[in-house]
């Protein structure tokens, strides 16, 4: 089963950008934990983000995918898949 970790802060533009689409993942089914790098340091570290918004895929609670920037519904949809 993979799982999305999204890295978002709220005075991110691209983040809010990228928000609706994580809000159209979440109800189609897919398992997003959204992580406020502002406010959860620690996995923030923990997973090297950088730069926000991040999204990162995990499967088998192993990260198979990552990338940093807006994105929309089908690009996410199409990260998730490939």
């Amino acid at each position: 089963m993979k799982q999305v970790i999204y890295f978002s802060a709220n005075w991110c533009s691209s983040c809010q950008s990228t928000e609706p689409a994580i809000e159209q993942l979440k109800k189609v089914g897919v398992q997003v934990v959204k992580v406020n790098t502002d406010y959860d340091v620690s996995l923030t570290e923990q997973y090297n983000i950088k730069s926000v918004p991040t999204v990162i895929i995990l499967e088998n609670n192993k990260e198979v995918k990552r990338h940093s920037g807006a994105l929309s519904f089908d690009q996410l949809k199409n990260l998730i898949k490939g």
